[in-house]
């Protein structure tokens, strides 16, 4: 069993495949017209043939009610894993990304968030080398 598809809620389809193409450096994967909406996917450029991130529409109901009480709390809705953070969140500030939380040692990882201006808080982590495998569940 392994993770090939997951999503994030955006208000906007087509705004979200530009800030998570052309700001964040994701690679688009699919778009199919659903009527006024997309199946719309990004991938990693680091695995083109890995997970699919789906820009899914945030029309239904519940879903207002559920971002906003997790923007409230400052609650990321997905996590993004990269190999050095200090460049990436300098590489992202460089091109106008809003970080609710810079960089911080939280001891076994660094973390940040920034908000996807789609409706999302998105956290980066860098593990930590000495601590990576050492706390894997198994």
């Amino acid at each position: 069993m392994r993770i090939a598809l997951t999503s994030v809620f955006v208000t906007d389809q087509l705004a979200a495949l530009a800030f998570y193409t052309e700001v964040l450096g994701f690679k688009k994967r699919q778009q199919i017209a659903l009527g006024d909406d997309f199946w719309l996917t990004v991938v990693s450029p680091e695995s083109l043939d890995g997970p699919e991130l789906l820009l899914e529409p945030a029309g239904h109901p519940a879903v207002k009610p559920y971002r906003d009480a997790l923007m409230r709390d400052g609650i990321p809705l997905a996590q993004f894993a990269v190999d050095d953070l200090t460049v990436e969140h300098a590489r992202l500030t460089s091109r106008g990304v809003v970080f609710t939380l810079p960089p911080t040692d939280v001891g076994t990882a660094v973390v940040a968030v920034f908000d996807d201006t789609c409706g999302n808080l998105i956290q980066l982590i860098e593990m930590k080398p000495e601590t990576h495998h050492a706390d894997a569940i198994v």
